[in-house]
């Protein structure tokens, strides 16, 4: 059935009261997307953070009256009506919607990531089954991508790997298809832990790849450490980080801007011989390798 679709930038208004009001105006969904091209960073559990410029748009019921929603909406919000832009959607199937716009993806030489329905024809193709879900990581993001590539030059078989922060466990399925002999995923949200048991039992490593939900769980000796987090925790758990990792093993940091490169360089110098590797649309990613 068709829907009623409200539009409205929520420039100077408090976005948790715009999305109350909605819903008591017979919302039936609400969600958000930024106006300009802003980075924003991946949220805590729990956390609920908007861009810089964000834009709310509400899902109300075809028979509910446009009039009416827009002047009720209007003088709740105490805004200009012509503020609200009011459209009809036709009815779709919305997954299906998004996963026609994501496309297998080529990382390095022959690291694929593609959903279930698409086809990859490439001789010799090593690919990551995943369709968007709940969890942060497909390798549309520039720190997904760079960690993706950096793992298609130096993964290889036999190796054992920590994905620290799995987000969607893309990075831990990544190195089992490329050889490892174990992947070990940690995350500290429940639905990525749920998201990386699902995705590696998709791509047949379920047996490869295994979850985690303690950080003490982790072994320690890792061939290679990738960690696509933030910045604050990558500084903090540099300690940890070479506590995991073996002497000789490499590590991968993404999840910073490129203005926090050195501060994340240098909370690992003590440990590891840190280098920026990759930098994309304002993001760095460092390699390092532990000391002995």
């Amino acid at each position: 059935m068709p829907q009623l679709a409200i539009t409205l930038d929520l420039d100077g208004l408090d976005a948790e009261l715009v999305e109350e009001s909605c819903f008591e105006f017979g919302a039936l969904a609400v969600s958000y997307t930024d106006q300009h091209d802003d980075p924003i960073l991946e949220p805590a559990p729990g956390e609920f953070r908007l861009w810089p410029h964000s834009r709310l748009q509400a899902l109300f019921p075809f028979e509910t009256s446009p009039e009416e929603l827009v002047t009720g909406l209007s003088h709740v919000l105490r805004i200009d009506p012509a503020r609200l832009s009011l459209e009809t959607l036709a009815d779709r199937v919305w997954e299906r919607e998004w996963l026609r716009d994501f496309h297998p993806m080529c990382f390095g030489r022959k690291l694929w990531v593609a959903p279930h329905h698409s086809h990859v024809h490439t001789r010799d193709a090593v690919i990551v089954r995943l369709d968007p879900g709940l969890a942060f990581g497909t390798g549309t993001h520039a720190t997904t991508a760079m960690c993706l590539s950096w793992l298609d030059e130096h993964a290889g078989p036999g190796q054992t790997a920590i994905d620290y922060g799995c987000g969607s466990g893309v990075l831990a399925v990544a190195a089992a298809k490329l050889g490892a002999r174990a992947a070990h995923a940690f995350d500290i949200d429940p639905q990525a832990l749920t998201a990386t048991r699902d995705n590696a039992a998709a791509n047949d490593v379920g047996g490869i790849v295994h979850v985690v939900d303690t950080d003490a769980q982790l072994p320690a000796g890792a061939d290679l450490l990738l960690a696509n987090i933030l910045c604050g925790p990558l500084c903090e758990l540099a300690p940890r980080f070479a506590a995991l990792t073996r002497p000789g093993g490499r590590i991968v940091l993404a999840g910073l801007l490129s203005t926090q490169a050195d501060d994340v360089s240098a909370a690992h110098a003590p440990w590891f011989d840190v280098t920026p590797f990759a930098t994309r649309d304002g993001w760095t990613a460092l390699s390092g390798v532990r000391k002995p």
